[in-house]
């Protein structure tokens, strides 16, 4: 045999020169739950080791990831239910817990990568990312929302905003808003190609936000499609997104790769709560080996064509490497 592929993995050096895939943790972005208060760190039953935090520990919580090399963190809010109205309201209101803590984390940590969430979903009574009438989700008027979203969160310091509503039209409005407002500086890392997927029910126990009515299937995509994440990705760069990203990760590496190969901005992806919760679970069960697990989605993440990684690993990732 002229040809042997196994000489270059004879011995762990060997391997290392010949490795194509590494994962950072300046590839990371560490999502994180806020809640109102003093003091208060709760566990998310539904995702073990990641807790809400109040906006004093979230702070020491970013602190200690700083630490250990993680300097990109999107905040995510969780509001009562006595907050939420139809119109999200509470969104742009600039005494609002959540644009607050924003502030409060950018004055104290303002060398970090500082992500938002753009949806009306966490403020709404009906749990869904955009106005609801007469049992449909609007369009149109969803916009105005976010944009007022949008200006409130960038007014606050946010670097990233992250528009997650899957309205049409709604990065070029927010591009516009930001711009004539005087925030031209602030990016937008659209969520592209999100898919109406069964592994975000972690997440929406996190914020309570799951919705009252209905689906989410007239605005998130098809699990079916990737040719439509195409047309997604056309719109969001000609209407001025800085980032294109993917939701979720594992059942859409196909995806993260497509949009990787035809589009010149970088791609991010978000590992998502289900994909997280399931492997704790498997772990806690001793079916799967934890670490060596969360080593090889997040490398399978990267090397399908992710530049972005947003995951709840990232702090249990980081402190592997360090």
């Amino acid at each position: 045999m002229q040809r042997r592929p196994r000489r270059n993995r004879k011995s762990e050096s060997i391997r290392g020169l010949v490795e194509e895939t590494q994962v950072s943790v300046k590839d990371l972005i560490f999502p994180l739950f806020l809640v109102d208060g003093h003091h208060k760190q709760i566990e998310v039953s539904s995702m073990p080791g990641i807790h809400r935090y109040s906006i004093d520990l979230m702070l020491k919580e970013i602190e200690s990831c700083m630490n250990l090399g993680i300097m990109a963190f999107d905040v995510f809010p969780a509001y009562p239910e006595s907050l939420k109205d139809a119109v999200a309201s509470e969104s742009y209101n600039p005494e609002t817990f959540y644009l607050k803590a924003l502030r409060e984390i950018k004055k104290q940590f303002p060398e970090i990568c500082l992500m938002s969430d753009v949806a009306m979903d966490p403020y709404s009574s009906d749990g869904h990312d955009g106005l609801v009438k007469n049992g449909k989700i609007l369009n149109d008027e969803t916009l105005e929302i976010l944009g007022r979203m949008s200006l409130a969160q960038a007014d606050a310091g946010v670097d990233i905003l992250g528009p997650s509503d899957m309205m049409d039209g709604r990065v070029g409005y927010i591009r516009d808003m930001l711009d004539e407002n005087g925030f031209t500086d602030t990016s937008i890392m659209s969520y592209t190609a999100k898919y109406a997927s069964a592994f975000y029910g972690p997440f929406r126990d996190a914020l309570d936000s799951a919705p009252k009515f209905g689906d989410k299937k007239t605005y998130q995509m098809n699990p079916a499609n990737s040719q439509e994440a195409l047309i997604e990705a056309d719109l969001d760069m000609e209407e001025g997104a800085d980032f294109l990203m993917v939701k979720p990760a594992l059942s859409y590496l196909d995806v993260i790769k497509l949009l990787s190969d035809n589009y010149p901005l970088p791609i991010a992806a978000y590992n998502v709560s289900g994909e997280y919760s399931m492997v704790k679970a498997a772990a806690e069960k001793g079916w799967l080996d934890y670490e060596r697990s969360m080593q090889e989605i997040l490398l399978s993440i990267k090397r399908s064509g992710a530049k972005i990684i947003l995951t709840y690993f990232a702090k249990d990732f980081a402190k592997l490497l360090k």
